[in-house]
């Protein structure tokens, strides 16, 4: 009997600690960053590019145009992208826009809003990319789990950087 006290015990408190986390931990930030052995200004062009992201972002299946401001800040768009057999519609708006320097990204889905912040630094011929990434839950269960995924958000991140650098290196 006092086996199964303790059991149910260290049971209660990982339970309390796992939900005591959504309270604690609001927004889970990353920062990823790779080198590109091309110019400053083809990467940027890539990445700024919304109709190129189906390049280098395979999961995309579509992207639509909502509104382009003539400043590009404030331009928004629909895409649908496939995760996990899924199909999943978020709405796209950059909110960040200083050409060769910095992009930003905000990604708005029915799960979270992600803010992806790309930083373009020249290093002679190359182009260091640095993405900082911000992920915020829409509901408190999974605003409770983001916090132990965040490794997988940033093996994520990294994963499109370099299928990024490979398309632009060919």
């Amino acid at each position: 009997m006092k086996t199964i006290k303790i059991i149910l015990g260290i049971v209660s408190a990982l339970v309390i600690m796992f939900l005591l986390t959504g309270v604690v931990i609001t927004e889970v930030t990353y920062t990823a960053e790779i080198e590109i052995d091309k110019p400053l200004n083809e990467v940027f062009e890539n990445v700024a590019n919304v109709d190129l992201m189906k390049n280098w972002l395979p999961d995309i299946k579509s992207i639509q145009v909502i509104e382009k401001k003539p400043g590009i800040i404030g331009s928004t768009y629909t895409i649908t992208a496939i995760n996990n057999g899924q199909e999943i519609k978020m709405i796209q708006k950059i909110t960040a826009y200083i050409p060769n320097q910095k992009i930003t990204y905000q990604f708005d889905s029915a799960q979270m809003i992600k803010t992806d912040d790309f930083n373009f630094i020249a290093n002679g011929n190359k182009t260091k990319l640095v993405q900082n990434c911000s992920v915020n839950s829409k509901s408190y269960m999974t605003a409770c789990l983001f916090p132990y995924f965040k490794g997988t958000f940033k093996e994520l991140s990294l994963g499109y950087m370099n299928q990024l650098k490979t398309m632009l290196e060919k």
